[in-house]
């Protein structure tokens, strides 16, 4: 193992005190911490995950790749004054208090609780890393046009600072979700394509959206954005870095189910189904972890990510793989380590009330 890898391993195990904290019922905010981080397709998308068979396929795409590096991000971006959405923003809110909602044993019925989590995200699987990738870019980095196939007229429209080469989910012949991610800090912006294929001078994508991380921007109601929830995908995703270097999550994950309802819930804009079962999640429905499931014996990068499921939770946010939780690839992930998450039942979670209503008769879409 490389030195700096030792280093940041040895980052996360100096942690891991406060993580146990946060496992024990306490929260993050109890152990001395605090702050947000953060990093969820159109219904009908083509969906592997990793390698691994995949529910109906009609979710996310299998085991991503990306033709620059290791699609984990990498170019400029050094203002870290910007964070991923306000405090405030409902990526970054503390569910451990909220109650739990009424229907919440139908719904973690009909996601499967005796199924298992996966995490889709890690080093590689058959030469492809896996994960949704992301470049980071900056104020220099060049608009490219943006020419949109299918739902035009429920995305921004370009020019994106989007390079060309920029890592494609499943990699450059995928013929999954294949979305594409750039994150501007200098700007503060964020800027994702699905279905993004590169063409000479521009993109051609599905879908898009543009968020303003420095406020709570949301994708218009009744709109699809990069993601079938209509919500944007990075604010969800697992990283590397908040993992093994920061010993930390501090956000709301973006996870998958293979069934969902007609409807959805705030902060998700969009639906993805026909279906009128009011037990089937909608789209953007929270769920957290249990506060007595025992993550005790779990590898400290697993213990990371239980302790953000006890204190942010998770976002119903795509159909796919039941309980297939969303990261971003890194070659430095010890694929071992996040195993320990695979042996995690539906049953050890819960849906919580967050107050807002399903909607199931969504407005007309208007890009302004």
């Amino acid at each position: 193992m490389a030195q700096d890898q030792w280093l940041a391993r040895g980052r996360l195990l100096a942690q891991y005190g406060r993580v146990m904290c946060a496992l024990g019922g306490l929260g993050v905010g109890a152990c001395g911490e605090g702050g947000q981080e953060g990093p969820g397709g159109t219904g009908g998308r083509a969906s592997g995950s990793g390698g691994a068979a995949v529910g109906d396929g009609d979710g996310d795409s299998g085991a991503p790749g990306g033709q620059n590096g290791d699609g984990s991000g990498g170019r400029g971006g050094n203002n870290d004054a910007c964070t991923v959405f306000p405090a405030d923003s409902p990526w970054n809110e503390d569910v451990s208090a909220l109650p739990v909602h009424d229907n919440s044993d139908n719904f973690i019925a009909s996601i499967g609780e005796d199924d298992h989590v996966h995490p889709d995200f890690g080093t590689e699987w058959e030469g492809a890393p896996i994960g949704i990738p992301y470049v980071e870019v900056d104020a220099s980095t060049p608009l490219t046009d943006v020419e949109y196939v299918a739902y035009g007229d429920e995305s921004d429209p370009g020019p994106f600072p989007i390079p060309l080469d920029s890592p494609i989910e499943g990699g450059p012949d995928s013929d999954g979700d294949r979305h594409v991610i750039a994150w501007d800090r200098d700007d503060c912006m964020l800027y994702e394509l699905y279905s993004a294929y590169p063409l000479d001078d521009h993109w051609e994508a599905r879908s898009g959206a543009a968020y303003d991380l420095s406020i709570n921007d949301d994708h218009p109601e009744g709109c699809t954005s990069a993601d079938a929830a209509g919500l944007p995908v990075f604010p969800g995703l697992v990283r590397y870095g908040e993992v093994v270097e920061q010993g930390e999550i501090t956000h709301a994950l973006r996870f998958t189910v293979a069934r969902s309802q007609r409807g959805y819930v705030y902060p998700a804009r969009h639906y993805a189904s026909s279906d009128t079962d009011p037990n089937l999640p909608p789209m953007g429905l929270r769920l957290r972890m249990k506060a007595d499931y025992d993550c005790g014996e779990f590898s400290p990068e697993a213990s990371v990510v239980c302790a953000a499921l006890k204190t942010y939770g998770m976002i119903v946010a795509d159909n796919g793989s039941n309980w297939y939780i969303s990261g971003a690839p890194d070659p430095r992930w010890d694929d071992d380590a996040l195993g320990d998450l695979k042996s995690i039942p539906g049953s050890a979670f819960e849906v919580v009330d967050t107050g807002e209503e399903i909607v199931t008769d969504a407005p007309d879409c208007v890009i302004e």
